[in-house]
């Protein structure tokens, strides 16, 4: 690809990115914390420390971003904080120890956390396309 085509392809990126909401930017995020966890396993079963790491460093950025953007006035960003930190520890452990174990446990409890996100960001696209077909719907009644 020539470098104009490049730049074309990464306008795109940027303006489907720009035009997502907060709710599927955070299950992109999520989406990719658990490539990078599942690419830390796969390297680790064939010895590929250096792919390990990175994944493994990958991973502690994209928690990191994750903690460093909670709006703490809301209770449960108090809960996900400490569940943040909980990942960077264990995943500290996992990098150090090169751990399978605990490298699966996080990677269950980031798949459980990101289809909670899913099944939130969906609910509350359906209320709010709900609550925009309602006032159509009077509109049209009276």
């Amino acid at each position: 690809m020539d470098f104009k085509g490049y730049q074309g392809y990464q306008g795109y990126k940027e303006q489907g990115i720009n035009e997502m909401s907060q709710g599927e930017l955070l299950l992109l995020l999520y989406d990719e914390l658990v490539k990078r966890l599942l690419r830390a396993g796969l390297a680790l079963d064939k010895a590929d420390y250096d792919l390990f790491e990175a994944s493994v460093d990958r991973s502690l950025d994209i928690i990191r971003y994750l903690d460093d953007t909670l709006d703490m006035q809301y209770p449960i960003s108090r809960n996900l904080n400490r569940l943040y930190d909980y990942f960077s520890f264990e995943l500290n452990r996992v990098k150090a120890g090169r751990n399978r174990i605990e490298l699966d446990r996080v990677k269950t409890m980031v798949n459980e956390l990101r289809d909670t996100f899913r099944e939130a960001n969906k609910t509350a696209g359906q209320e709010l396309a709900g609550a925009e077909a309602a006032p159509a719907g009077t509109e049209a009644e009276g």
